[in-house]
């Protein structure tokens, strides 16, 4: 079995956050391979200045290129909409019997976990990785035995910062992989 870590996200930029992030993860969990999975509509996310799913691949691709083990994902993309990570888990396991899926999750949505479509059932038949998300505490005592915690440096870039800053015409670059930064500044992206 090929052990593939679940790392969804809108990555609306992807940006050194996830990649730091990712590239912990696959070793720290003991994983095989990573895949950031490309939401095409996010469930508890709104939709303003989301762009399009095939550009934030393409920039995904471009951030992991040359990085082994870290794969951008549009598997999503080809099922209903809104995703519910239940649905996305269900499909991969049986488009890929040879993989055992874990799902990644920061500790922002482990605190929501329990709200989730079908968390019941993720829970039953995933193992799942919490890593810390600043502001928010995870009790490990209360932990379920397939649930575990991985210990590792707080990473503090998000993408509605980039945004912004790209708005404001402000420096962005040290925050985004340059192959990206090359990107959107080509194209006027967040403009």
């Amino acid at each position: 079995m090929v052990k593939t870590g679940i790392f969804g996200g809108s990555f609306n930029p992807i940006h050194n956050g996830h990649l730091t992030l990712a590239s912990s993860l696959l070793k720290k969990a003991g994983l095989d391979e990573v895949w950031l999975m490309v939401t095409p509509q996010n469930p508890w996310k709104s939709q303003t200045d989301l762009l399009d799913d095939d550009t934030r691949l393409r920039l995904a691709r471009a951030a992991l290129e040359g990085m082994p083990g870290l794969v951008a994902s549009d598997f999503e993309f080809q099922l209903p909409k809104p995703s519910y990570t239940w649905d996305t888990l269900q499909a991969l396991s049986q488009e890929y019997p040879d993989r055992k899926f874990t799902l990644l999750l920061g500790g922002d949505n482990w605190e929501k976990f329990g709200q989730w479509y079908e968390h019941d059932k993720i829970l039953a038949h995933h193992d799942i990785v919490v890593y810390p998300r600043k502001g928010f505490h995870i009790d490990r005592k209360t932990l379920p035995p397939n649930v575990k915690v991985v210990r590792m440096r707080l990473v503090n870039i998000s993408g509605t910062e980039i945004r912004e800053r790209i708005r404001q015409s402000l420096p962005f670059e040290d925050l985004v992989p340059p192959s990206v930064a090359q990107i959107i500044k080509e194209e006027g992206l967040y403009r």
